[in-house]
């Protein structure tokens, strides 16, 4: 999938749509890419002069590559982290670079689903974790949108 198909099954959009490229294998295995382009806002002061991805930016590419493992879910609902664990930062991601995602589902009670991640750049691993995240109904955001008015 490039973007504009991701942008169907994901409701992020630029600047928080953080992934250019997906695949599903046969396995049940996610595989993204980000390209890191280097004009993000989150680099713009993370850090002058030595332009990092921070990390948990690095999470969030790897929780949408994530959300993709289960579209067939997403119409009609909208993913939120419920959680971030084991979360390992091995090596920094710099403009330029390619963020390659492997993610699979490990677990998954209701609308939760518990994803494990591994981000790489040039074969080298740069962080690992296990997100979760729940799947909301559009219907109730809709709803507590019309309450707050």
């Amino acid at each position: 999938m490039n973007r504009e198909e991701i942008k169907q099954l994901l409701p992020h959009r630029e600047p928080m749509l953080l992934v250019d490229e997906m695949s599903l294998d046969s396995e049940g295995v996610a595989h993204g890419k980000y390209h890191v382009r280097g004009d993000e806002f989150f680099l713009q002061g993370h850090f002058p002069g030595h332009p990092t991805v921070p990390g948990v930016i690095m999470c969030e590419i790897m929780a949408q590559c994530g959300a993709m493992l289960v579209k067939d879910y997403l119409v009609g609902r909208t993913p939120f982290y419920s959680g971030i664990n084991k979360a390992r930062f091995k090596s920094s991601v710099y403009p330029g670079d390619t963020i390659e995602v492997t993610a699979r589902i490990v677990n998954k009670r209701g609308m939760i689903f518990f994803i494990e991640a591994k981000a790489e750049v040039r074969g080298k691993v740069c962080t690992l974790a296990n997100v979760s995240f729940a799947l909301v109904d559009n219907e109730k955001l809709t709803a507590r949108e019309e309450a707050a008015k």
